[in-house]
């Protein structure tokens, strides 16, 4: 079990929903939106303490059950990502979160990133890969898009089609790229009445995935969980933690709850996070009431979530 370093390393941020981390190293980056001005906040520390939150971008965008902005962090250079409109859009900054370009389109098809939910990762060389639930066509699919100049131009490719017809509607896709390149995508499927976690992988830079299901047993279910789970890259491969009924699962059953989110430390050990009951849990230990967490890792863990009185952020050791 991880013990708690500090209590809140930021103060309550009131307003703003759906915290989402990134960190190269020492510089972390905090994401987030109350709707109408995409903010970011940064740590020149590894997350012991943040600047004031600065507006990246202003416009109608989709926050709430994991809709909002995403952003990485590679050197000094930071993407944050969100939709309004229907349009996936990237800022991009080259010196730490100091100063940030015009937004740049992502999805090339308008108003086709209408339901909200997306996901973004970055290589080891640069490269950004964005996914997003689409509807460009008939029936939901998870479309990516490949990014090789530091986000000011994409490339779209459909990522998965499912035979039904359709992937689960408002469950969020998640997107990690390993130290070969390869990209990995998660999503939750819709196949014969079932709502399981896919995990889609490419090898040769998002032309071609090849999907296969997450974990035994299967969740029938005739509505929208809204609940995409977790994926980062850990020693061995991706790592996924995510949720089937009222259970999360990780390498195996984690507990009872929702919304699950996970780092790997620094010696590579997964930490989990999640909620249960109207609070939030990390690594077991109860962060008090709240939802909606992310975490981060590298030389420290960082979590991040949101309370009845703002986004609260911790570090952990």
């Amino acid at each position: 079990m991880i013990a708690l370093l500090l209590f809140a390393v930021l103060p309550l941020i009131p307003g703003v929903r759906q915290p989402q981390l990134a960190s190269d190293g020492t510089l972390v980056a905090l994401a987030c939106s109350d709707g109408k001005v995409l903010s970011i906040a940064m740590s020149n520390d590894g997350g012991a303490s943040f600047g004031s939150p600065s507006a990246v971008g202003s416009g109608a965008f989709m926050v709430g059950r994991h809709r909002g902005p995403r952003v990485v962090v590679h050197g000094k250079h930071v993407v944050v990502s969100a939709i309004a409109d229907g349009t996936l859009s990237a800022w991009n900054s080259r010196d730490g979160g100091k100063t940030w370009s015009q937004p740049s389109p992502v999805n090339d098809v308008p108003k086709s990133a209408r339901e909200g939910l997306h996901g973004m990762a970055v290589g080891p060389k640069g490269e950004l890969f964005a996914v997003w639930l689409d509807l460009r066509t008939p029936g939901m699919k998870v479309y990516g898009a490949l990014s090789t100049d530091g986000g000011v131009t994409w490339s779209n490719r459909l990522v998965y089609a499912s035979p039904a017809g359709n992937v689960c509607e408002c469950c969020h896709p998640s997107v990690t790229i390993d130290g070969q390149g390869q990209i990995h995508v998660m999503f939750r499927n819709w196949l014969d009445g079932s709502r399981d976690m896919y995990l889609a992988s490419s090898k040769d830079g998002g032309k071609t995935f090849a999907a296969a299901k997450l974990g035994e047993g299967t969740w029938k279910l005739n509505a929208c969980p809204m609940d995409g789970g977790g994926l980062v890259m850990g020693p061995a491969g991706p790592m996924t933690v995510w949720r089937r009924d009222g259970k999360i699962h990780g390498t195996s059953e984690i507990g009872e709850g929702k919304d699950p989110a996970m780092a790997v430390g620094p010696e590579g050990k997964a930490v989990y996070g999640w909620t249960r009951g109207g609070e939030v849990v990390v690594d077991g230990q109860s962060m008090g009431p709240g939802g909606f967490v992310s975490l981060v890792g590298g030389q420290h863990v960082v979590a991040a979530w949101e309370t009845p009185g703002g986004i609260r952020v911790q570090r952990l050791r």
